[in-house]
């Protein structure tokens, strides 16, 4: 509901119609209109005005629940406001869970048997994407896309009983996708005769109440009960099909089909293949570094209200604003500015060898730059606290020791050492550079190298947020 209200304060100027002159004395103030159409017979009239009414009332609705849910969020005024920017899989939501993990562990905890369900589904996603593989006969695009993989020209017997044998977990994705968002019709759509490395997302739209479903069952309806009972179906098939997915990921001719297409499905978020006999165990329980692996993509804006329980912050409430990072949701960042005390920026630096889901022309690198310049020339966050995450460490690290050439992508990091210390020093003064020339004001930019999935790590950079966000707040109060 916030983000129609907010959409109706500011909407892009390309969508504004031509100005047009408007007297108002002419416009008359019985609502529904009444005057009748050209050609309408009274019968069509009766219809469109009822139409019309029944238009208002649902309007009218609506703006009363957008006016309670300002008039609610007046009444729990957070302690601290923290903004997750950066673009589209940049790790704002593992960041968001690590801080659940550090300030809110009980409710972290708590959230496991949900988790489970999207591990799952992450699985097996990953699996159904290298069945793909094996579509015999595909029509396949004359010129694919970047990412886009082509089926094997050549298909083994025990390939075929493998994916014969696995075929059942195409309905188990269907099920587990349709339970955790049943709003989204993406997930029922075909498997494309070519593939993307993209295949396995896990979407769900802002406001989704997908985690307290598993919190209230005995409260849940008849068709919830039932979505329990595809999922723990789901478990079960997994469970069963444990050993030949294994065999199909480690089958060379899956391999080297990756590998000649440049493709390492191990740098993807929501990866599990490589863990397949622990996580398709029976009994499994999700552990938080499973937790923080997981993929899944939230469509829209959400504030997650955590109820600090830890001892220093205890009985605090701060609100982790988390926005979407796609180039169409962007526009909606604004109205999210206000009253914010810190401002986390996540840039993947492992993504310089990657372009835009939206925009393949565009390097994500280079697309990180430009969205912090934006960012930093912001004048309506002068006065918040700028926290610059280079996130993804590990993935650069990996990618960089596998021979993958930084200035091949990075033109102008010319002839320097191709190590992951010495990309990182490029990566950090160039940033800083940005916000020096840019920057609304002059504040102190804080700076930290993270592996979101590192909980230990992030732990103490989490650490150091809390003392700026302490800092700002004791200045504020003229404590300092």
């Amino acid at each position: 509901m916030a983000s129609r209200d907010r959409s109706r304060q500011k909407s892009p100027k390309s969508s504004q119609p031509p100005a047009v002159q408007v007297n108002l004395e002419d416009i008359d103030s019985h609502w529904p209109p009444v005057e009748k159409l050209a050609d309408e017979t009274e019968a069509q009239r009766a219809e469109r005005l009822e139409r019309e009414r029944e238009a208002k009332r649902v309007n009218d609705e609506i703006d009363h629940a957008i006016e309670l849910e300002k008039h609610e969020r007046r009444k729990r005024k957070a302690d601290v406001k923290i903004i997750l920017l950066g673009q589209a899989e940049s790790g704002k939501s593992t960041i968001l869970r690590n801080f659940q993990l550090k300030f809110t562990p009980a409710s972290f905890h708590a959230e496991v048997e949900a988790w489970r369900a999207v591990i799952d589904l992450n699985l097996v996603r990953s699996v159904t994407f290298l069945l793909g593989l094996l579509n015999e006969g595909a029509q396949v695009p004359p010129m694919p896309e970047e990412g886009q993989l082509l089926p094997l020209t050549v298909i083994t017997d025990d390939l075929r009983r493998l994916r014969v044998r696995l075929s059942p977990l195409r309905n188990i994705e269907d099920s587990l996708a349709r339970f955790l968002s049943p709003d989204d019709p993406s997930h029922a759509a075909p498997t494309p005769s070519w593939l993307s490395e993209r295949a396995f997302e896990v979407s769900v739209r802002s406001g989704s109440k997908w985690k307290s479903l598993f919190s209230r069952k005995s409260s849940s309806s008849k068709v919830e009960m039932q979505g329990f009972e595809e999922v723990k179906n789901a478990r079960r098939v997994i469970e069963a099909c444990k050993e030949d997915v294994m065999e199909l990921w480690a089958h060379p001719a899956i391999r080297a089909s990756l590998v000649e297409q440049n493709v390492a499905l191990e740098f993807q978020s929501g990866f599990f293949l490589d863990e397949v006999e622990r996580i398709a165990a029976p009994g499994y329980e999700p552990s938080p570094v499973d937790v923080l692996k997981a993929r899944i993509q939230t469509v829209g804006v959400e504030e997650h209200l955590l109820k600090m329980e830890t001892s220093a912050e205890l009985g605090q409430q701060w609100a982790i604003i988390d926005v979407g990072g796609s180039r169409g949701m962007r526009a909606a960042w604004v109205p999210y500015f206000d009253d914010v005390n810190v401002l986390v920026f996540l840039a993947p630096v492992s993504a310089f060898n990657q372009t835009l889901a939206e925009d393949r022309t565009v390097n994500r690198l280079w697309d990180s730059f430009l969205l912090w310049k934006s960012v930093c020339s912001n004048k309506l966050l002068k006065d918040v606290s700028f926290i610059l995450l280079l996130n993804k460490y590990d993935i650069l690290d990996a990618k960089l020791k596998s021979g993958i050439q930084f200035r091949h992508f990075v033109t102008s990091y010319r002839d320097r050492k191709n190590d992951t210390e010495s990309v990182m020093i490029y990566m950090k003064d160039k940033f800083a550079t940005i916000y020096r020339q840019y920057s609304a004001s002059q504040r102190p930019m804080h700076v930290h190298v993270t592996c979101a999935t590192d909980s230990t790590a992030t732990s103490l950079v989490l650490a150091r947020i809390r003392e700026v966000i302490f800092t700002g707040n004791f200045e504020r109060a003229d404590l300092l």
